[in-house]
């Protein structure tokens, strides 16, 4: 008698809901190349182009709004392909982004599709920059309504993927705690490889350089003396929003 191979496992699955086509190379490109690196399956959630508010270097070389749509795209899906990742734009739109429903619809199937076992987004408070907060908005309610059999949309329903808050640009005044370091130093020149394909915005490639080297000092301190990091070790840092679940505290 003979049996047929057991049905593989799905790879792991990660998405990222961003407001803007920088905002996930900056703040999650690390934690991207590190899943993409493992084989697990990363999908961005673009919901702007971040044409308006995001772009000045090209409304000031005098581009038009489609033209600056486009070179946003582009720049957006190389960084994208160089993570390791595919990204989904949404273009709906930014400063201001309007949370809406049928936005919200739209993450839903996305949920749905790509069915995550960890989910990236921005922090609730962001008073620099609106978008943020509405994407958090957006990201949080659409991983709720996915979860609900009764909730109409197609696909399977998800179940409660844990939530990683990035971080923003202005820590301190949007009330973000370093509450996980995440170790990117393996995969650092993958990041600042995708952060060069973000010519619009290349006066943040050193900004961000710098604070993976600062959150590297603190990942090792925390860490302890005696575990063989690096010399330098570079570094992202996240928040939690919900309770992290475990069988022992480690």
């Amino acid at each position: 008698m003979t049996h047929g191979n057991p049905p593989a496992t799905p790879p792991r699955s990660t998405l990222v809901v961003t407001a803007h086509a920088g905002d996930f190379v900056w703040r999650a490109g690390g934690a991207i190349a590190l899943a993409a690196a493992r084989g697990e399956k990363v999908t961005i959630a673009c919901l702007t182009f971040g044409e308006r508010g995001e772009s000045a270097k090209a409304w000031r070389e005098g581009r038009k709004l489609d033209e600056i749509k486009a070179i946003r795209r582009d720049e957006a899906e190389r960084a994208a392909a160089t993570l390791g990742a595919k990204v989904r734009f949404f273009d709906a739109g930014d400063y201001p982004l309007i949370a809406t429903p049928e936005l919200t619809d739209r993450l839903v199937e996305v949920y749905r599709d790509t069915q995550p076992d960890v989910v990236l987004t921005h922090p609730v408070e962001d008073p620099y920059n609106g978008d943020h907060p509405a994407a958090n908005r957006m990201a949080l309610e659409a991983r709720v309504l996915a979860q609900a059999i009764g909730y109409p949309g197609p696909g399977e329903i998800i179940g409660a993927p844990p939530v990683f808050y990035f971080e923003p640009h202005q820590p301190e005044m949007s009330g973000f705690r370093p509450e996980v370091l995440l170790d990117i130093t393996e995969v650092w020149d993958t990041k600042r490889k995708a952060m060069e394909c973000l010519g619009a915005q290349r006066h943040l490639w050193d900004y961000y350089t710098d604070l993976a080297v600062r959150r590297g000092v603190q990942l090792k301190r925390n860490a302890g003396p005696n575990l063989g990091l690096p010399h330098q070790t570079l570094a992202e840092a996240y928040m939690r929003p919900y309770p992290q679940i475990a069988k022992e505290l480690a």
